[in-house]
C-alpha cells in the first residue's frame, strides 16, 4: 500500500487508521504518535509521443528484460512546468529538440500509482540515446501497436486523432 513505513517526523511505526476526511471516512498510513498522514497521491508522470522525420520514436528502456518500446517518459523537476519537463526529457533521453508540442491527454496508470500526461511533440536533430535508454525503432503510423496501459491508451488516442484505427497488441 505505501513505500512509507515509518513517520519521517518521530519515527514511529506507521499503522492504517481510519478517519473522517471530506469525503467521508478513509483508511491511510498514519503516525499513531503525531498524527502524520502519508497521502500516497499518485505521482505525475510526462510521457511524449515524439514525432521525428514523419516517424513515431518508440525506445527500450535499459533495465526492462523484456524487448518492448514505449513513448518517451519521465518525472517533473522542481520549478519548471509540465511543458518544460516534457522537452527537458525528450532532449535527456533523446538528443532531440522539440520544435512543437500539443496535448494529447491526462491518463490514469493506477498499478503505479500515476498520472501520465501526454504530449505530442515534433522534434528534429540527431538520435543520441542517454544510457537510461539501449535501443529506440522508428514507426510509420500504421505499423504502430498500442498496449493497454496508461501511455498506450494515450497513443491510440493520438492515433485515431490523426485518422488511424489503433491496434492493440495481445495482453502477455
Amino acid at each position: 500500500m505505501s513505500e512509507f513505513k515509518f513517520c519521517p517526523q518521530c519515527r514511529t511505526e506507521l499503522a492504517p487508521i481510519v478517519m473522517e476526511e471530506a469525503g467521508g471516512p478513509k483508511e491511510r498510513m498514519r503516525c499513531p504518535a503525531c498524527g502524520w498522514t502519508h497521502w500516497n497521491n499518485p505521482t505525475p508522470v510526462l510521457a511524449a509521443i515524439v514525432e521525428y522525420h514523419g516517424q513515431v520514436l518508440l525506445a527500450r528502456n535499459a533495465a526492462w528484460t523484456r524487448r518492448m518500446f514505449a513513448l518517451i517518459t519521465g518525472f517533473m523537476e522542481a520549478g519548471e512546468t509540465p511543458e518544460e519537463g516534457i522537452q527537458r526529457e525528450i532532449q535527456e533521453e533523446t538528443s532531440l529538440h522539440t520544435e512543437s508540442l500539443d496535448l494529447v491527454g491526462v491518463y490514469d496508470f493506477k498499478r503505479m500509482n500515476q498520472v501520465i500526461i501526454t504530449w505530442h511533440a515534433v522534434c528534429d536533430g540527431n538520435i543520441r540515446l542517454s544510457p537510461e535508454l539501449i535501443e529506440y525503432k522508428l514507426y510509420d503510423l500504421p505499423d504502430l501497436r498500442c498496449w493497454q496501459a496508461g501511455t498506450g491508451y494515450a497513443l491510440a488516442d493520438w492515433l485515431r486523432s490523426r485518422g488511424h484505427q489503433p491496434v492493440f497488441m495481445d495482453a502477455a
